[in-house]
């Protein structure tokens, strides 16, 4: 059986992400979302809060679980067994922010990243938009999978749900 990793903040899962993994989910046999602290970003939406999210986006998919990332990434790798990290693509600016975290996690693990292109009609789509969107009012609902909008804005009231 092979195992791939789909690593990311997820702040918030967005549906490029499910494209993303649902695409991976087609070359390997099972996947796991690992949904990350990033140190560089500060978070709207706790770890536990998007493991939740992530968890209830991919209930449908078999193969895909959902797990939080505590640490390096290549220990997280090894630890679940992965032979390969997987990453989704919309252009050249992330290829240059992915291949050294590439380079690194190979240097640290030897697991190699696989870059998947995701589809053209997300390319729009990321997360640092879809906050600023949502923090203006915008609609961000055909945006993101079933339940995410509604915690983002939840997030951005300060947390209360009403």
């Amino acid at each position: 059986m092979t195992t791939a990793v789909c690593p990311g903040s997820f702040d918030p899962l967005t549906l490029g992400h499910v494209d993303v993994v649902r695409r991976a989910r087609s070359m390997f046999d099972e996947v796991v979302v690992g949904v990350a602290r990033n140190s560089s970003k500060a978070s709207l939406l706790p770890v536990e809060e998007r493991v939740a999210l992530a968890r209830a986006a991919f209930a449908d998919v078999d193969g895909v679980r959902v797990e939080a990332v505590d640490g390096l990434l290549a220990d997280f790798v090894r630890t679940v067994g992965a032979v390969a990290v997987v990453k989704g693509l919309r252009g050249g600016a992330d290829f240059d922010a992915e291949l050294p975290m590439a380079l690194m996690n190979r240097h640290l693990s030897g697991v190699e990243t696989v870059f998947v292109v995701g589809d053209q009609a997300l390319a729009h789509i990321a997360s640092s938009l879809v906050k600023d969107v949502a923090r203006y009012g915008g609609p961000i609902d055909d945006l993101v999978p079933a339940g995410v909008a509604e915690a983002v804005r939840a997030a951005l009231r300060g947390g209360d749900a009403g």
